[in-house]
């Protein structure tokens, strides 16, 4: 495994401004769209793009804590790591960075195999049974109970079911078929020219702003991220350029 591109200090402050960022920006709309928010049909378009804007800023959130497992979110702070990666995925859908983070280091240590919880070894060409079986490795009870009881608390403080439905739930649904479409299937669906090493995994071939756009590069640059896990998200061009 190569060591991160970058230096530690600067890794640390730019990937906590940036996950402040993210973090700060999904609350504000997560906020004002549930709770103030009123649903009319004039206003369809205005709502299309938010569902938008707040799917592509959850997928941001687990890639924050997808950072914080991999201790590259800050550096030498095992405390900072999971304290935001716990609080990114609580926000992103009350998932549990407990029980995540040791089967994303399953995922590193047998890419592309039946050992591998993010791959279907049954279907490693076919994208609908794969994220099937994703959204099943994920979504658990203790989960749908938590997003349940944040619902129930939502709608005592005068929240509409509609809005937590449309500005939470199809958000994270959206950044859940983003995650597994350029995150997972993409880089690691089996193909007739194979993968280039152990890792078996690849880089799709995305403009900068689109591996950004499409899942914070880690679409765009996934072998470079197995090659270099250390390496922060916003990193990843630059470990490709070195």
């Amino acid at each position: 495994m190569m060591k991160s591109v970058v230096a530690s200090a600067e890794q640390r402050w730019v990937g906590l401004l940036l996950a402040g960022a993210i973090v700060a920006a999904w609350l504000t709309v997560h906020i004002i769209c549930i709770f103030f928010w009123n649903l009319e049909p004039r206003t369809a378009p205005a709502v299309l793009a938010i569902i938008l804007l707040q799917a592509w800023l959850s997928t941001g959130l687990f890639i924050i804590a997808h950072d914080a497992m991999h201790g590259a979110l800050a550096p030498g702070r095992p405390r900072v790591n999971r304290w935001m990666g716990t609080l990114c995925l609580a926000l992103y859908a009350a998932l549990s960075y407990r029980q995540l983070a040791p089967s994303h280091a399953r995922h590193h240590r047998h890419a592309g195999t039946a050992d591998d919880p993010d791959f279907h070894a049954a279907e490693p060409t076919r994208a609908g049974p794969w994220f099937l079986a994703f959204f099943r490795s994920y979504y658990t009870h203790g989960q749908i109970l938590r997003i349940t009881l944040v619902a129930i608390v939502y709608m005592l403080l005068r929240a509409s079911l509609s809005n937590i439905v449309m500005f939470w739930a199809m958000p994270a649904l959206l950044a859940l078929w983003q995650l597994f479409f350029f995150g997972t299937y993409l880089p690691h669906r089996h193909e007739a020219a194979g993968f280039a090493d152990h890792h078996r995994a690849r880089s799709t071939q995305l403009s900068p702003m689109m591996s950004l756009i499409t899942c914070f590069h880690f679409g765009g640059y996934h072998h470079e991220h197995h090659l270099s896990p250390a390496t922060p998200w916003w990193a990843l061009p630059r470990l490709t350029r070195r």
